[in-house]
């Protein structure tokens, strides 16, 4: 099912120069958004203290840093496909015998590793407001790669449904956005009344941010474990529903 020859590479090689050639627009801007995040907010409620007695600004920045990885890697899977079915040049990457598993393969590690560079720079910019580096690199690194294959999955699904970018659009406006933007990137759940924590609890991005948040800080709003499952759980739905519409050639063969 996944064939990691020639076509995988040569696709995943495709797919990483679309993003690093324009790396100002794919890379740097929202880099540069996210940066203006930290300003502001840090501005606004740079005083107040959150999670274990941590300065704001501080428990900003890993929210920031994995809501980068994720809104990217969602990016660049669906990007990549709504642009190709809308210009026509999807049949050459169809046409040639790679394998649905190695289509899926290359599009999503393309996406993880485009969020994980963006989410790397948003770090490294931080570094003067908020000098923070992680107390559990495993853990951080391992709720990023998955968050960046999960949003990456979800931008393969979008790609194959979506005809058109108003379509692409939708999607991500008005499910993408709220998910990432709704997870505790800007606060912690505790902050929410208690039925807006239990919504909380039905996020599954919130668990990346916690996740990831906990590889920094050592501290989180649920264990590691328990966020470590639920995003497992999330990235194997996603992917086999994936594989699924691959291999049926849903919208994009037929």
């Amino acid at each position: 099912m996944l064939d990691l020859g020639g076509g995988f590479g040569a696709l995943l090689r495709k797919e990483l120069l679309r993003f690093w050639r324009v790396a100002f627009q794919t890379v740097a801007a929202p880099v540069l958004t996210a940066l203006l995040y930290l300003l502001i907010f840090s501005h606004v409620l740079g005083e107040e203290r959150l999670v274990h007695g941590l300065a704001y600004t501080a428990f900003l920045v890993p929210g920031l840093v994995m809501m980068s990885v994720l809104q990217n890697a969602f990016a660049n899977s669906s990007s990549s496909l709504i642009q190709s079915k809308v210009t026509g040049s999807l049949v050459f990457v169809l046409l040639p015998p790679i394998s649905y598993g190695a289509f899926y393969g290359a599009f999503v590690l393309a996406a993880a590793l485009r969020g994980l560079v963006v989410g790397l720079g948003v770090w490294l910019v931080t570094l003067p407001f908020a000098p923070l580096w992680p107390a559990q690199p495993l853990w951080a690194l391992a709720f990023a790669l998955l968050g960046g294959a999960i949003l990456g999955t979800l931008g393969v699904i979008a790609g194959i449904w979506a005809d058109k970018f108003d379509q692409l659009a939708a999607f991500q406006n008005f499910l993408v956005l709220p998910l990432t933007m709704l997870s505790g990137v800007f606060y912690s759940i505790h902050s929410l009344p208690a039925f807006w924590q239990a919504v909380s609890h039905y996020n599954p991005v919130f668990y990346m941010i916690d996740g990831f948040r906990y590889g920094f800080f050592g501290v989180s709003d649920v264990g590691p474990e328990v966020s470590l499952a639920v995003v497992l759980l999330c990235f194997a739905g996603l992917a086999l529903l994936t594989l699924m519409l691959l291999k049926r050639g849903w919208k994009l063969r037929y």
